[in-house]
């Protein structure tokens, strides 16, 4: 039998192709952005990781054990960012430009799940256009930084794990999570967020099944370091929940503020890694800073569990929740920024244009005194780099205000769940 024609199954339309398409061409974009960096304008003062992940990379080839037989700062998922360069032993420069093509693709694998997650969200031609074309041009406003750090890896696999969240991949979702976790910590902000939506849309054994499947490929991880190693990681761990108040914060931005206007005495130190503020006030504003980050995620996640669990909220909570952590830490190093390159641009709407100009504003800040003016900043607290980091993290803040910000005329809308046959979201 004929079906009716209203119920006839329709040829796919054209228009499926626009986001593979518009996905293609700001890869090309990202790619343009990322070989403009290295023009000589670009290559002077710049201060580089790669050395250090060298070092790394070439004790593992070595066949040394991290954490057991060399201290390793960075959690074991971001072992594979520092070994593949390093395989043959190449030269520093060597070493240099294969992390650097690395990352170019870790990038370009940001920018494919960004259009993966604007698929899944229905974007239609006008977001997928401003979307994308952000967080192609993002490396090109943040600067050189984005070369020689190695967070496009964990933002790539945050962004992925979004990505398959919002098409309905929950367990999919949660192991990647887990492997972003294990790359680099920051990604965890997002995992109370995202067992909430799948409880919401499916049911609490599915998001237990996908906590736990997250949890194990977190532990699988881990796992054989901690067995080898548990001093060595246990010491990684507390390295980085100990640092000082970093002279890129918002705190020391506030404080070396006072210092310029009521001739604050201040003090400096590098340690951990890091140029920071020290003495009795700054690690006391650092102990705040922290208190504040661990308060403003756990308003955001209650305030998430209360707001009607489409997706849209889903991604617009997990920009939030990120920004908080970025905005309102003790540290806050200028490669933070590439962590919001996959998130922001996924907010949808006039409060999604706002959000991205807000972002392009900070990342263009950040280029304005990293790398080539940071030593003024940290010998001499100088007046207009200080400025410019104040600037930058003020622009952060009014961006989570933007993102959290409730919108006029909104009333709260039925819960959504699953509907047990077919999978499918429907108003209970």
């Amino acid at each position: 039998m004929t079906a009716p024609p209203s119920r006839r199954l329709k040829p796919p339309a054209k228009a499926s192709l626009a986001t593979p398409l518009a996905a293609l061409c700001a890869a090309g974009v990202f790619a343009t952005c990322w070989g403009l960096l290295h023009l000589h304008a670009y290559a002077e003062g710049q201060i580089r990781d790669t050395p250090e992940y060298q070092a790394y990379g070439k004790a593992v080839v070595d066949g040394e054990v991290p954490y057991r037989d060399f201290d390793v700062e960075y959690p074991p998922g971001a072992l594979p960012a520092f070994v593949l360069p390093a395989v043959g032993s190449p030269s520093e420069h060597g070493y240099r430009i294969r992390f650097d093509l690395l990352m170019l693709v870790c990038g370009i694998g940001v920018v494919a799940a960004v259009a993966a997650g604007l698929g899944a969200l229905g974007a239609g031609p006008v977001r997928l256009l401003w979307a994308l074309g952000l967080a192609a041009v993002a490396p090109l406003l943040l600067g050189p930084v984005v070369l020689t750090r190695y967070d496009f890896w964990p933002a790539a696999l945050a962004a992925a794990a979004l990505a398959a969240l919002c098409a309905g991949r929950n367990r999919l979702s949660l192991a990647l999570l887990g492997v972003a976790v294990a790359a680099k910590v920051y990604p965890a902000v997002l995992a109370p967020l995202f067992v909430a939506h799948v409880w919401r849309r499916r049911d609490g054994r599915e998001a237990g099944i996908a906590l736990a499947i997250g949890l194990a490929v977190l532990v699988a991880i881990f796992a054989p370091f901690v067995a080898l190693a548990p001093g060595g990681v246990w010491d990684s761990v507390v390295r980085q929940v100990s640092r000082p108040l970093q002279i890129e914060s918002l705190g020391s931005a506030v404080l070396i503020a006072a210092h310029h206007l009521f001739g604050l005495g201040l003090r400096g130190e590098t340690s951990h890694g890091s140029q920071n503020l020290v003495g009795s006030l700054p690690d006391a504003v650092g102990a705040a800073a922290s208190g504040l980050v661990l308060a403003g995620l756990v308003a955001l996640w209650l305030w998430f569990a209360r707001r009607p669990r489409d997706r849209e909220t889903l991604v617009r909570a997990s920009a939030a929740a990120v920004c908080l952590f970025v905005a309102f830490g003790k540290v806050l190093s200028p490669q933070y920024m590439i962590w919001l390159i996959p998130l922001v641009p996924l907010v949808r709407g006039r409060r999604g244009a706002a959000a991205g100009a807000l972002f392009a504003a900070a990342l263009l800040l950040t280029q304005l005194w990293f790398p080539t003016r940071y030593w003024n900043l940290v010998f001499g607290f100088g007046g207009y780099e200080s400025a410019l980091v104040l600037a930058r993290d003020v622009v952060l803040v009014a961006l989570l205000a933007l993102l959290v910000w409730p919108q006029a005329g909104t009333t709260p809308s039925r819960p959504v769940v699953s509907d047990g046959r077919t999978g499918q979201a429907r108003a209970s």
